[in-house]
């Protein structure tokens, strides 16, 4: 075979197998897969996380009502103490000589107008005489229940039960009646407060999706609060909003909320920085999404990607209200039944037909978040 036949064969070769093919006709690509789930709605319960501290449920400061040197301390500091109880003893000596004073001259005083009564009778003495007697018995009356009264505050009694603190004054101490400074300061923390503070916007919008049937009260726990410790330990007892403030503070645009908590092993003392958990109310028809499924944009609004009958992709503008677990409550955007695509999101495109598979990023049986109702 010559040169020219050798390298004209492969030539002819190559013709014939490019002639085989139709003109235009290219290999299809792969169909690109999408792993999916499908949203459905349900109750959730609406959660409010706020910082408060604990105070005490009363509080009373113990102050002498009569002048004197104090005899004795009745009580050891820090411990419990019952309403009534003795705390602290004053020296009665005087007050007890003017009680006595007081009793002789209620004596002679009623003698006197006992005697002047049976006189005036017979006209022996005058009227005037007689009313005037009267009057001074009755002022020594009233001398002698002061002096029985000055005698019994040289007890000074706990006006409360709770947990009494430090002594001010010690044996020997002078102190007066209506001084500034406190003997001591006795707590109830059984039941205790605590105070919190949540945004106004919130308490607004809260309002807002009750009056438009968004959210339904939670029944019998609608008034239920439960607390974060400072070390991030949940505390056993629940408690009950007791009341909220009818004024926004001007300065911080929130309002004052107050739970009462039960305190029975005195964990919470006042001061203590917790953290509140309010249950607001419950969503009956809510949509959570997963986190997973939910992007930004440029701008920075979350968006989510979802399937439609075609298999075909949809973007979607959300309004995530809140984060609940591991998924985003969704107050807009999403709706029950939409497949929302959490798998593969970084090769697709709006508008592109995908083939979609349950997603194994997200949990099929995923547990209820935080906060959802049980």
């Amino acid at each position: 075979m010559s040169r020219k036949a050798a390298y004209a064969a492969p030539l002819v070769l190559a013709a014939l197998l490019a002639g085989c093919s139709e003109p235009g006709e290219e290999a299809a690509p792969p169909m690109q897969k999408v792993g999916f789930v499908t949203l459905q709605a349900q109750p959730f319960a609406v959660t409010s996380e706020l910082p408060g501290r604990t105070a005490a449920y009363r509080i009373a400061e113990v102050r002498p009502q009569v002048n004197g040197i104090i005899q004795k301390r009745l009580f050891d500091e820090g411990s419990e103490v019952k309403a009534g109880q003795q705390l602290y003893q004053i020296d009665g000596s005087v007050y007890g000589a003017a009680l006595k004073s007081a009793e002789a001259s209620v004596a002679s005083s009623r003698s006197l107008a006992e005697r002047y009564a049976d006189l005036v009778k017979d006209q022996a003495v005058s009227k005037q005489a007689y009313d005037e007697a009267r009057a001074a018995s009755l002022q020594a009356e009233a001398a002698l229940e002061r002096a029985r009264i000055d005698v019994r505050y040289t007890k000074v009694l706990a006006p409360i039960s709770g947990v009494i603190g430090r002594s001010a004054v010690t044996e020997g101490a002078l102190v007066s009646s209506g001084q500034a400074q406190q003997l001591a300061t006795i707590q109830q923390l059984d039941p205790i407060y605590v105070d919190v503070t949540q945004p106004a916007r919130e308490l607004l919008q809260l309002r807002r999706d009750l009056a438009e049937g968004r959210l339904e009260k939670a029944g019998e726990n609608a008034a239920r609060v439960t607390l974060v410790l400072e070390g991030g330990e949940e505390y056993s007892q629940p408690g009950q909003l007791a009341f909220s403030e009818v004024s926004v503070d001007a300065g911080t645009g929130s309002v004052t909320l107050r739970a009462v908590f039960p305190n029975p092993d005195r964990v919470l003392l006042p001061g203590m920085f917790v953290h509140a958990r309010l249950v607001a109310g419950v969503r009956s028809e809510a949509i959570l999404a997963p986190q997973q499924g939910v992007t930004r944009d440029a701008r920075g609004q979350p968006i989510a990607m979802v399937l439609d009958a075609d298999n075909k992709v949809q973007a979607r503008t959300l309004k995530a209200e809140r984060t609940a677990g591991s998924q985003w409550l969704i107050g807009d955007g999403l709706q029950s039944g939409d497949r929302l695509i959490t798998e593969g999101l970084q090769f697709i495109q709006p508008g592109q037909q995908v083939e979609p598979v349950p997603a194994t990023n997200v949990s099929a049986a995923a547990s209820t978040p935080d906060g959802a109702s049980q």
